[in-house]
C-alpha cells in the first residue's frame, strides 16, 4: 500500500473519530456515489440501526425515504440533498421533511447542508451531507401557523429587517378585502396599517426600535376604496430566527354602526318623549326615582320641573289614591308593563283627573326603568258617570232588566275605581259567581256547601279557582276586589231563583 493511500484512509478514520460525537448527523459519501459511512446522529435521524439501511448509494436512498419541501411539495430525485452532494454540488440549509418509504408515520425534518473534500489536487475525495434535526422546531412552527391562520382575530407579520409582510392570516384578509398576494411581500410604506393611528409617531417608533406598540385607535385604507375604522397594537416576536413584529386588529366597525344607530334611536326617542302631546313620566324601576319628565307632564299637573326630577313618586304624591300607586308599580315589578290603568292624579292645586295609564319597562344606560304614559281621561269619565247617573234613574223601577246586563252595568259604575289587569266578573262561571257572592256575605266553605248543596271538597275547589282567576289570596283580598268593583253592595237573592 503506498504512503498517499496510507494517509487518506489515516485520515479518514480520524475524521469519523472526530465526527462520531456529533449532534449533527453526517453522511459521507464517495464520489462514485456509494455511501461509505454515517454517524449513529444520522442514523437516528432516520430510524434506522446501521448504515446499510439508509442505502448503499444516493439512489438507494431516494427510494427507501421520501423528501418533500415545508410548503409540502416533493422534492424531486434529482434535487434530493444526497443527489446534488453527490454531484460535486455545495449548498447551505436545505429544509427538508423526511419521511421513511415503508411507514408514512414516521417522519423528520432536516436542515442540510452539502459539503465536497478535495485531496491534494484538488480532486474530490469525498461529498458530505450534514445534517441538523430540526423537527421539535419545525412542529412548533406548523402549530404556530395552524394557530397564526385560524385566529379569527385579523393579523399580519412583518419582518423587521425590511418591514416587509411575510404572514396574513384570513382574518385581515376578510375584515379588509386585500388578496393574500396583495399583502405577503409588501412593505410597510406601500401598505401602511399605521397610516390613520391616533398615535402614529409612537407606533412608528416603536416599530423601528422593535419594541411592543400599545393599542390606538387607526383607520385602516381598504384596497376597494374607502377606510375601516379598527383598534391596531403590536407585538414583537422572533420567527425563523428572524425579529419581526405581529400586528393585531380589532374590527370596530360594527361597534361603531351599532353606536350611531343607538344615538340615532336615542334622538328619536328624545324628540318623541318631548314632543308628545301626552304626560310622560321616566323613573328609575328600583326606587321609583324620577329621572324625566316632559313638558306635557308638566303643563298637565301644573308642576315646575326642578319640584319633580330626583325625587320619587311617593315624595311627590301625585297619586290620590296611595294603594292605587302601590299596586300599580308591584304589578309592573311582576310583569314587566300595563296597558290602561284607571288611576286618579292629584294636581299641584289639589284638582283631581282622572287618567289612564300605560306603562313598560325600558333600559336607560343599562339601568332598568319605567316608562309611565298618562292618558287624562277627566272629560270621558265625566261622560260616562252622566250615563250611568242616567240609566240608574231609569233602572230604579227596572226589576225586568237581565242578570248579566246589571253585572255588566256594575263594571261601568265602577269607572272611578283604579284598577290592576285582572279578570271582569263575568269572567266567572256563573257557579264561580254564586261561590263569590257568599265569600262575600261572610260564608264559610261548609256554609257556601249547605247554601249551593255542594260537597266541602267543589266547594274548596270553586274557591281556590276564583282566587286564582281574581289573582288573590284570603277571602279578604276576594272581598275588597268586589267591593271596588260595586258588586255585592246589596243582599243577593239565594241562588238558582
Amino acid at each position: 500500500m503506498s504512503q498517499d493511500v496510507l494517509s487518506t484512509e489515516t485520515n479518514r478514520r480520524h475524521l469519523q473519530q472526530i465526527i462520531a460525537g456529533l449532534s449533527d448527523g453526517v453522511i459521507v459519501l464517495d464520489p462514485d456515489q456509494t455511501i461509505r459511512w454515517a454517524n449513529e446522529a444520522a442514523l437516528a435521524m432516520h430510524g434506522v440501526a446501521q448504515v446499510s439501511d439508509i442505502g448503499r448509494n444516493a439512489k438507494e436512498y431516494a427510494k427507501r425515504f421520501a423528501l418533500r419541501y415545508r410548503n409540502n411539495h416533493t422534492v424531486p430525485v434529482d434535487n434530493y440533498p444526497i443527489q446534488r452532494v453527490s454531484r460535486g454540488e455545495v449548498f447551505d440549509d436545505v429544509l427538508v421533511e423526511v419521511t421513511h418509504a415503508d411507514n408514512d408515520e414516521r417522519n423528520w425534518v432536516h436542515k442540510v447542508r452539502g459539503m465536497v473534500l478535495t485531496d491534494n489536487q484538488g480532486e474530490a475525495e469525498s461529498m458530505v451531507l450534514i445534517m441538523d434535526d430540526v423537527t421539535e422546531w419545525a412542529s412548533a412552527e406548523q402549530r404556530f401557523e395552524k394557530t397564526f391562520n385560524a385566529n379569527p382575530a385579523p393579523a399580519v407579520i412583518c419582518r423587521l429587517s425590511d418591514l416587509r409582510y411575510i404572514k396574513v392570516n384570513s382574518g385581515f384578509l376578510e375584515m379588509t378585502g386585500y388578496a393574500r398576494d396583495q399583502v405577503i411581500g409588501t412593505a410597510t410604506y406601500e401598505l401602511d396599517i399605521l397610516e390613520g393611528a391616533e398615535n402614529r409617531d409612537l407606533a412608528k417608533q416603536r416599530l423601528r426600535e422593535g419594541a411592543t406598540i400599545p393599542q390606538m385607535q387607526a383607520e385602516l385604507n381598504l384596497p376597494e376604496g374607502g377606510s375601516k375604522q379598527v383598534i391596531v397594537a403590536g407585538q414583537p416576536l422572533e420567527l425563523n430566527d428572524e425579529a419581526c413584529m405581529l400586528f393585531s386588529f380589532v374590527d370596530v366597525e360594527p361597534r361603531h354602526k351599532a353606536e350611531v344607530a343607538l344615538r340615532q334611536s336615542e334622538e328619536r326617542f328624545a324628540k318623541a318623549f318631548r314632543l308628545s302631546p301626552v304626560p310622560i313620566v321616566v323613573c328609575s324601576a328600583q326606587d321609583q326615582v324620577v329621572m324625566d319628565v316632559n313638558e306635557a307632564f308638566l303643563d298637565t299637573l301644573a308642576y315646575p320641573s326642578e319640584e319633580i326630577l330626583g325625587k320619587t313618586i311617593s315624595e311627590l304624591d301625585f297619586f290620590h289614591d296611595k294603594g292605587a300607586s302601590a299596586r300599580l308599580f308591584a304589578a309592573l315589578e311582576k310583569i314587566g308593563s300595563l296597558d290602561r290603568i284607571d288611576v286618579t292624579l292629584c294636581k299641584k292645586s289639589n284638582e283631581l283627573i282622572e287618567c289612564a295609564v300605560s306603562a313598560d319597562t325600558v333600559n336607560i344606560q343599562d339601568s332598568p326603568c319605567y316608562l309611565l304614559v298618562l292618558m287624562n281621561i277627566t272629560e270621558r269619565k265625566r261622560t260616562e258617570l252622566e250615563l250611568v247617573a242616567a240609566i240608574e234613574e231609569v233602572m230604579k223601577d227596572a226589576s225586568w232588566f237581565s242578570r248579566t246586563l246589571i253585572e255588566k252595568l256594575a263594571n261601568v259604575k265602577s269607572v272611578n275605581s283604579p284598577k290592576l289587569p285582572t279578570v271582569s266578573f263575568t269572567d266567572l262561571t256563573a257557579r264561580e259567581r254564586d261561590v263569590l257572592g257568599l265569600i262575600c256575605e261572610g260564608l264559610a266553605d261548609k256554609e257556601i256547601a249547605a247554601r249551593l248543596k255542594l260537597a266541602p271538597n267543589t266547594v274548596r275547589n270553586h274557591v281556590a279557582t276564583v282566587y286564582s282567576k281574581l289573582d288573590v289570596h284570603s277571602r279578604s283580598e276576594a272581598i275588597v276586589w268586589a267591593r271596588e268593583r260595586g258588586l255585592f253592595s246589596t243582599e243577593r237573592r239565594p241562588a238558582g231563583r
